[in-house]
């Protein structure tokens, strides 16, 4: 084991950082498969480590990651809780970016993001609940700007297809006029004992998120709008003939971390609108998923029922690598504006855990190594890392599918 520390500010300027990343949670399903992508992409020199709460399981990755390559096998090892704030911030000052892929967030998240904002550290998770990433920027976005740290959630599935592909989209439209745009999501993936919690847990709190994203946009309001406007579409289900798909509106993060993106970035236009659906193909499909999803949050509700579901997959169990390769997903984006249209489209292989696990390490190393454009604060993939990461991922096949005036 190696005590994490060495990275602070301090009063003659930042000192030098022991890492450049560090990935918290790697003896978990998803933490493994980033760590291992880690250890077959990241450059050559790069200085990172494996952190968690238990030093045997951490040394068990270590030795997996190292059967195939042995460069790993001199990985440090760094002991933390997301419980134990002083050994967080021991990580959060020996690294220039931490990734984290320790969930629920709600439960597990916040200790981590307020070391990070507190050091000055650059910050990465898979957080898909609306109402962690409302409560971050509530406590937490102020100090991040102070210190120069870069808070950004939802950094694999979610949200990085949603924000990257409608950031793409708006690019090939006009400037400076108001612009529509739609995303269209279809995949075929099997769910994690991870996911399947932090979706329970949300749903199970659906009024403490709506209560923070209430306080959100009071104090969003508060501090003005550049006199832009940005707005979602209404959630109305509906048959979407150009695509040839049943639309249902999917209440997921990623159409707030879109809308946040075009409140930051003045090229989403003066007036910008966007809606979120599931692409569906039948519409006895389409009924029944709204079903099931409505059935899961009536659930949710009840403690004793919540409980029941919550056994029903364990926190770190993670489907087959067989089943991993059958998964896709598809991304289609309807954008218009000033007279003209254009259908994109942003898809790939196993949504949840092959290109979840790349793309948050990919957005680790966008932070720790590219030149990106001076933000702080809580920030979203498009705005913190736009252009740089979506080269970094060109297999996700960001591609124009129509185009016209």
């Amino acid at each position: 084991m190696t005590a994490a520390g060495g990275g602070a500010a301090g009063p003659g300027g930042p000192r030098p950082r022991r890492y450049d990343l560090v990935l918290f949670g790697a003896t978990g399903f998803t933490g493994g498969l980033t760590a291992e992508y880690l250890a077959r992409h990241a450059p050559s020199g790069t200085r990172w480590a494996l952190a968690g709460r238990d030093e045997g399981r951490l040394a068990a990755v270590r030795e997996r990651l190292a059967r195939t390559d042995p460069a790993p096998a001199g990985l440090d090892l760094l002991v933390a809780d997301s419980g134990d704030p002083v050994s967080l911030r021991a990580v959060a000052e020996a690294s220039r970016v931490v990734a984290t892929t320790v969930g629920p967030y709600i439960r597990h998240g916040d200790g981590l993001v307020a070391a990070c904002a507190r050091a000055g550290t650059d910050y990465v998770d898979l957080c898909g609940e609306p109402e962690f990433v409302d409560r971050t920027y509530l406590r937490r976005h102020a100090e991040a700007v102070d210190s120069g740290a870069r808070i950004v959630h939802s950094c694999g599935f979610d949200s990085v297809p949603h924000d990257l592909g409608a950031y793409f989209t708006v690019g090939l439209l006009p400037e400076g006029v108001p612009l529509r745009v739609e995303g269209f999501v279809s995949a075929s993936a099997a769910v994690s004992g991870g996911t399947f919690h932090s979706a329970v847990t949300a749903f199970s709190r659906l009024g403490a998120g709506a209560a923070a994203a209430r306080r959100r946009r009071e104090r969003e309001r508060s501090e003005g709008d550049g006199g832009r406007r940005v707005r979602g579409l209404p959630p109305v289900p509906r048959r979407e003939g150009r695509l040839g798909v049943w639309a249902l509106p999917l209440p997921t993060v990623d159409p707030q971390v879109v809308l946040r993106s075009a409140r930051a970035l003045e090229r989403y236009g003066p007036d910008f609108s966007y809606g979120h659906y599931a692409a569906v193909g039948r519409l006895p499909s389409a009924v029944g998923i709204a079903g099931g999803a409505l059935g899961l949050a009536a659930l949710a509700q009840v403690p004793p029922a919540r409980e029941w579901l919550l056994k029903r997959m364990g926190a770190g169990e993670g489907p087959s690598p067989e089943r991993r390769e059958r998964s896709w997903f598809r991304v289609v984006f309807l954008g218009e504006g000033g007279g003209e249209r254009v259908v994109t489209e942003v898809s790939g292989g196993d949504p949840g855990y092959g290109e979840t696990a790349r793309m948050l390490a990919e957005s680790a190393l966008c932070l720790a190594f590219d030149d990106l454009p001076p933000v702080a604060g809580q920030v979203t993939t498009a705005t913190a890392m736009g252009d740089a990461l979506t080269a970094r991922l060109p297999d996700l096949g960001f591609r124009v599918r129509a185009h016209w005036s």
